[in-house]
């Protein structure tokens, strides 16, 4: 009988995982989890690129003053697409949060950490360099110059005319 009961419930939460996840937390919670597998949500203000093609998903207009970011590095930018389509968009990332200077991040990965409005970005355009922004064009060839380096002149080897004797000893 008790089977029977619990059944519809079952049924409920194989169909609607959503109900049966725990529910993300606002980004100013976000601090309150360090050390935690969560879901943050909240809405892209910037996305912005930093040293060395490192980009920031910014949730507040100064970021300096924000209680949460999310960091996505210049070698998983390939798999997770085109974070930059984010800006604007109300983000639900899943994973560990970390601490980092003063305020609570997230490292995305992976596309599958991004759930919801965001799960669906597009990849990179083949035409964009993470690491040199604005010196790649992927339809465009350029042979390498060629190195000079200045030659020496060859200079006819000079033999004395005259060869001097030994003397004797």
């Amino acid at each position: 009988m008790r089977f029977v009961n619990t059944l519809p419930l079952l049924v409920l939460a194989l169909l609607f995982p959503a109900l049966s996840r725990a529910d993300c937390i606002p980004i100013s919670e976000a601090k309150n989890h360090v050390g935690e597998v969560r879901c943050v949500t909240g809405k892209v203000v910037r996305v912005e690129r930093g040293n060395r093609g490192v980009h920031y998903l910014d949730f507040c207009e100064d970021f300096r003053v924000c209680p949460f970011t999310v960091v996505v590095f210049p070698g998983d930018l390939k798999s997770v697409g085109d974070v930059r389509q984010l800006q604007g968009r109300v983000v639900e990332i899943h994973g560990p949060v970390k601490e980092y200077d003063g305020r609570a991040e997230i490292v995305l990965q992976e596309p599958r950490q991004l759930r919801g409005e965001a799960a669906t970005i597009p990849p990179l355009p083949k035409n964009y360099d993470v690491e040199q922004k604005g010196h790649y064009s992927a339809g465009k060839f350029r042979h390498p110059k060629a190195r000079h380096k200045p030659r020496k002149k060859r200079h006819p080897a000079k033999l004395p005319i005259e060869v001097p004797e030994d003397e004797p000893e």
